[in-house]
């Protein structure tokens, strides 16, 4: 259960409350006047980070490798996109749990992530087989994205 839907109108409550407590109407002005410029704020931020992906290509970042080092365990998506200055291409059926997207660079590297409830769960870098010679990399070599997980994991 997401506990911040219930726990942040409470805390807006208590915080309105607390102020009309301390200096009456007042208070409930500077606090009403404080908790919608934090609205707004985040309001702000969504409309820019939208706004710059709508002008990049769905589903396109500029190095996948930077991304991959870049994301963290239970960011939300908007931080994602704010990273990747692109909306992802959805993999995932509409509305469907968990939301799986995909981001590729130039190389055809990409990384796919996979969000549970707005939050990153996992993400699995892959790049495509290096042809040397005739010869397709080694394909017992592990992931990329597993050892950087695991390095994130120890550290």
């Amino acid at each position: 259960m997401n506990f911040s839907k219930i726990l942040i109108p409470i805390g807006v409550v208590l915080f309105v409350a607390g102020a009309w407590h301390q200096y009456q109407w007042q208070g409930v002005a500077i606090a009403t006047g404080a908790v919608v410029m934090w609205v707004l704020l985040h309001f702000t931020r969504m409309v820019t980070v939208l706004s710059r992906a709508a002008n990049r290509p769905v589903g396109h970042v500029g190095s996948a490798v930077m991304l991959n080092v870049k994301l963290q365990k239970g960011v939300n998506l908007m931080h994602v996109i704010a990273l990747t200055k692109s909306l992802g291409e959805r993999l995932s059926e509409p509305n469907a749990q968990p939301e799986i997207f995909k981001w590729t660079d130039s190389g055809d590297s990409y990384v796919i992530c996979t969000f549970q409830g707005g939050k990153l769960m996992s993400w699995e870098m892959t790049r495509p087989a290096e042809e040397t010679d005739g010869h397709t990399a080694d394909p017992t070599s592990e992931p990329i994205a597993a050892a950087t997980r695991e390095t994130q994991a120890t550290s």
